[in-house]
């Protein structure tokens, strides 16, 4: 018990090498210390609990096998959100699935809510939007995005969550081409200001 106690007073750097030196115990921490967050990223992504849970497992069996792959100077839990990431991206494109599930988080109550918590799971990737990716800034990403003017927001989920080239985007608010730009340039600048406190 005392051991127990002891080793959930370490940083995740310090449990990892104490899980690459073999401990059982410290493998047993890292999935306490994850478990849950890790489903819920998963869930989000596949809307399927059953299948999250299989791909939650799969995230920690890839994890502790590549354990001497991490790098300690980086975050660990971002570096096991992006294999649950992976894994749950690849689970959609074998589902032939061109765009990540929109619908956001299963316990948003409003329209505005499950707006807003669909874009955390649907990035592609550009670089104003790289940390939506990451769980742990989920629900600062949506105070932020809910921030956001109206024009701002719809402007936002179509280029970065349904995937819409600009030109698309026009067409679809029935706006000029100039102004979708400038409405994405500038939400993305809203959105870097009111996440800057999040930055490592």
């Amino acid at each position: 018990m005392a051991q127990r106690e002891g080793i959930q007073g370490l940083t995740d750097q310090e449990v990892v090498a104490l899980a690459r030196s073999g401990a059982e115990t410290a493998y047993r921490e890292l999935v306490r210390r994850y478990e849950r967050p890790i489903f819920s990223l998963v869930y989000r992504m596949v809307r399927d609990r059953e299948l999250a849970e299989d791909l939650s497992q799969e995230t920690f069996i890839k994890a502790l096998n590549a354990l001497d792959s991490y790098r300690p100077e980086y975050k660990f839990s971002s570096w096991i959100f992006k294999i649950a990431n992976n894994a749950a991206i690849d689970q959609l494109r074998r589902r032939e699935l061109d765009t990540l599930s929109l619908e956001g988080s299963p316990h948003a109550a409003t329209p505005d809510a499950v707006e807003a918590t669909a874009l955390q799971i649907g990035s592609r990737g550009e670089s104003a939007l790289d940390a939506v990716a990451s769980i742990e800034l989920g629900g600062e990403i949506e105070k932020a995005i809910a921030q956001l003017r109206p024009e701002y927001r719809s402007c936002i989920l179509l280029r970065h969550v349904e995937g819409y080239a600009y030109e698309e985007i026009a067409q679809i608010l029935d706006l000029p081409l100039g102004t979708v730009k400038t409405y994405i340039h500038r939400a993305r600048h809203e959105l870097r200001r009111a996440l800057e406190h999040l930055r490592q």
